[in-house]
């Protein structure tokens, strides 16, 4: 795996965790405190915020699916947890696996070289 498909991995990872934390704190202090209590303006921050995380993780999804030339299937996947409460918690799990099979992987090819 080059520098450039590592670092787009590490940068999905980055974003997956605030986003999947983002979506579950939009429903619970926004929709269910604006619905139970005069507590109403956390919608707009909280919904602002989570807007912008799930951007910049479909943006760096598309990126990973360029570089890492991932299948469509997996594409899909990693979408489908930006879509579910706490999904992104287990997509980063996933991306954590197989960014350490990477550099096992990669040490595995310099011993054989050298």
């Amino acid at each position: 795996m080059d520098i450039q498909t590592a670092s787009a991995l590490h940068r999905l990872r980055l974003i997956s965790v605030p986003e999947a934390l983002s979506f579950p704190a939009l429903l619970i202090f926004g929709s269910v405190l604006s619905r139970v209590s005069d507590i109403d303006y956390l919608m707009m921050p909280l919904g602002i915020l989570h807007g912008i995380l799930f951007v910049i993780y479909a943006i760096f999804l598309l990126d990973v699916w360029n570089k890492a030339k991932w299948p469509a299937k997996k594409v899909a996947l990693f979408f489908l947890f930006a879509l579910l409460p706490f999904g992104g918690l287990y997509g980063d799990k996933l991306l954590k696996r197989d960014e350490a099979d990477s550099v096992i992987a990669a040490r595995a090819r310099e011993a054989a070289q050298a």
